[in-house]
């Protein structure tokens, strides 16, 4: 139950953390990622300015006439930038290409001014390289002289890129693991003093029960020995009999809180026998069938034709199938059937408690399991019970590995059915 507890902290924690850095780790990437293409847009901005510092026009004439001789790629001098752009392009206001550096572009111009990532096939090589492209409008001195578009690869960047995701690729899962370890030790440590104060709480309640046992037989004897000395006549033979009365059922409430006291978890493994289903629930089935046929019911049963052993504690096991037995018969009216079914299964064993009793509503299905919890109280006091009879069936079979269902329809009967684990090669013969 601890360790459960300890491994649900760890996953939460592990996963709310682990949220938070992919999460950071996205925004990291994406602020990097925008600090590259802001800075390879300036640099762009930069060489864009050189170039059109070197545009050259004639005021005197409407529109102007436009000198590109000397623009660096686009005119006929030395050009210092062709190392770092891939192509560089001048448009006319209108936006028809008159001269161009790098590969052909296109005849219109298709794009508004501003900064865009494209895809542009090498001329070379034919691979497809992605290339950050700026269009800026060039002004003269009261209209717009024409459009100079220039780009440059993003293959540096995209190294860069590369490498800060490779990097995030490995620190993310290593930082996650550190984590979860972190959870892990966090979760033991915050259910150290709740598994303290439970154990204190157990060995409180087993020591309380343990105390109790004496005086509730003590009172029992002596209230049976008054019994026997006593006439049936006599005024105090009925208090008597209420005094054993209520002796027998505390001291069967007192057994059944210190059997959940003293088996809380799963056995040890050194406690365990290796148990033959179809044996124990034979004696089981022949020793309820009397009882059944006392309250006019009829009890039936089916077993495996393979013999199904399992590894458990023979005496809890047979507690926990009492106790289901014991419930079928007790809330079945007369006349009824309760069948009990042992089946193989893929690594399990199955057993069923099958009845055609009263029923259980189906809002009570998820409680009935809980410890003194009644579906009907009064039906239940005048039945003797204390609502403890299926928790302890529980608790039995979650000891051994194993787990409990129930299907249930109200007026027409109930279907408990135990999973226990089977021994490896029992599953292989299955």
């Amino acid at each position: 139950m601890f360790n459960h507890s300890r491994r649900n902290l760890a996953r939460w924690f592990t996963l709310s953390m682990g949220s938070i850095l992919v999460v950071f780790a996205g925004i990291v990437y994406y602020v990097e990622v925008q600090d590259k293409l802001k800075g390879l847009d300036r640099l762009l901005y930069d060489k864009a300015s050189v170039m059109a510092a070197s545009v050259q026009y004639d005021l005197r004439q409407s529109p102007s006439n436009v000198d590109l001789n000397h623009v660096p790629l686009l005119g006929s001098g030395s050009h210092p930038l062709d190392k770092e752009l891939a192509y560089a392009r001048w448009y006319t206001a209108q936006g028809q290409v008159t001269r161009f550096f790098g590969a052909p572009p296109p005849e219109r111009l298709a794009v508004g001014p501003g900064f865009l990532t494209v895809q542009l096939a090498d001329p070379l090589t034919a691979e497809e390289i992605w290339l950050r492209q700026a269009t800026l409008p060039i002004k003269g001195r009261s209209e717009i002289l024409g459009y100079l578009q220039i780009a440059a690869p993003l293959t540096e960047v995209q190294d860069g890129f590369f490498q800060f995701r490779l990097v995030l690729t490995f620190a993310v899962p290593v930082a996650l693991g550190f984590i979860g370890l972190t959870g892990w030790l966090l979760g033991g440590a915050a259910m150290q003093p709740i598994r303290q104060a439970y154990q204190q709480l157990q060995r409180f309640t087993a020591d309380a029960s343990h105390e109790l046992r004496s005086p509730l037989s003590a009172i029992l004897t002596n209230a049976q020995v008054g019994l026997l000395s006593t006439p049936e006549d006599e005024p105090s033979h009925e208090s008597l009999r209420n005094i054993v009365d209520s002796a027998k059922s505390m001291s069967a409430l007192v057994n059944n809180l210190l059997l959940l006291a003293r088996h809380q978890g799963r056995l040890a493994p050194e406690s365990l026998k290796l148990v033959n289903l179809n044996v124990l629930l034979k004696d089981l089935a022949a020793q309820f069938t009397k009882l059944a046929a006392e309250q006019n019911l009829t009890l039936t049963y089916e077993l495996s034709k393979l013999p199904i052993e399992v590894q458990a504690d023979p005496d809890l096991l047979l507690q926990a199938l009492e106790n289901l037995l014991a419930n079928a018969c007790k809330y079945t009216p007369a006349h009824g059937v309760i069948h009990l079914r042992l089946v193989g299964h893929i690594n399990w064993a199955i057993i069923q408690v099958v009845d055609t009793g009263i029923g259980i509503p189906e809002a009570d299905l998820p409680h009935i399991f809980d410890r003194f919890y009644r579906v009907d109280t009064q039906r239940t006091l005048e039945s003797g019970g204390f609502g403890l009879g299926l928790a302890i069936a529980q608790q039995m079979v979650k000891a051994h590995g194993g787990q409990i269902r129930v299907a249930s329809t109200v007026s027409k009967g109930s279907t408990f059915q135990v999973e226990l684990p089977l021994k490896p090669h029992y599953s292989e013969l299955l």
